[in-house]
């Protein structure tokens, strides 16, 4: 029985986010500083700059109720260490992979694949969250696909979480991507608590800093009423990546050396799902993300441990793909 690390890793993937939610932006008064549109080699530069290796700070506050029986829970402030490795680079196309480590040098440290981004240049469609275990491919409007970029997100196994679209800009000085409004599906550090709201209505952005990067976002956490969607409370994080190498980063690429092979067959199985079916149904787990999460983990994991070749892990995920996707 391939085993998801049970007890650690539940509880390092419950502290600590796949995403990033915002903190409202400073309003400022007087004359709007001139947005511009960068150059695609600035564009591709800012989202280069997000690889390395960083000490997170992870910020999540409910702000706002919307609705007068809604108490906001209480504020959480975690981090950790991510290494993010660039998976794929051309001219138009970058994948980036978040690798987790938690653990100090020398002390055994446990190394979780975590959340991977895509962009994509000038896209013509986009895989959106839809609810309830649904995703879709939405078309960005063809007068608005000009000099824009996507960003997909997807859980540690893979499978899809939420995607969006839009420029990279600079206001006051400051480089910054900001999507469209998109919806995803719940954190993990919610679905566990199983609240009222089911899933977030969101904005998304990230600006390159002087040692480091931020991602940061604005969640309504909506959720069913009477069968209409309503706002439950307002979410601000703000996730903060500052350069450091002062942990086991060695382990964190070797983690990938061992299974790179064997993700990259994973992205494939995912991509062909995903393109016969013009989208994507997955059942949503609290504790693991999607249905496939505890075996496509579980799998990588006995590659890095010797027990399992990449190719019969292959072989593996592509059938528990093929079995959550089964519609």
């Amino acid at each position: 029985m391939i085993r998801f690390r049970e007890a650690r890793l539940l509880g390092a993937l419950l502290a600590l986010p796949f995403s990033g939610p915002v903190f409202a932006e400073t309003i400022v008064t007087g004359p709007r500083p001139v947005l511009f549109g960068p150059s695609l080699a600035a564009d591709r530069a800012a989202i280069l700059a997000m690889a390395g290796d960083y000490k997170v700070t992870f910020d999540f506050r409910e702000t706002t109720p919307w609705r007068a029986d809604y108490t906001p829970i209480q504020s959480k402030l975690s981090g950790g260490h991510e290494s993010v490795r660039v998976v794929e680079d051309s001219p138009t196309h970058i994948v980036l992979q978040h690798l987790l480590v938690v653990g100090t040098t020398g002390s055994d440290p446990m190394v979780i694949k975590h959340w991977r981004q895509d962009w994509t240049y000038e896209p013509a469609t986009v895989l959106t969250y839809e609810g309830q275990g649904k995703w879709g491919l939405t078309d960005v409007p063809a007068d608005q696909r000009k000099g824009s970029w996507s960003q997909t997100v997807w859980q540690t196994d893979d499978s899809p979480r939420y995607g969006g679209w839009g420029k990279w800009t600079s206001e006051g000085g400051i480089p910054r991507w900001q999507s469209d409004w998109s919806w995803r599906p719940l954190a993990r550090r919610d679905a566990v608590r199983k609240p009222p709201y089911d899933r977030y209505f969101s904005i998304n952005r990230h600006s390159p800093s002087p040692n480091g990067w931020i991602h940061w976002q604005d969640n309504i956490k909506m959720g069913l009423v009477g069968g209409k969607l309503v706002p439950f409370v307002q979410e601000s994080v703000l996730n903060t990546y500052v350069k450091d190498s002062d942990y086991d980063v060695d382990s964190a690429d070797a983690y990938w050396t061992a299974t790179k092979d064997y993700w990259a067959a994973v992205r494939a199985a995912w991509d062909a799902a995903i393109v016969a079916n013009k989208g994507v149904v997955v059942a949503e787990v609290a504790d693991t993300g999607s249905a496939s999460g505890e075996r496509l983990m579980g799998y990588a994991d006995d590659i890095k441990a010797g027990k399992l070749k990449t190719a019969d892990a292959v072989v593996k995920a592509r059938a528990v793909i093929a079995e959550v996707t089964r519609r």
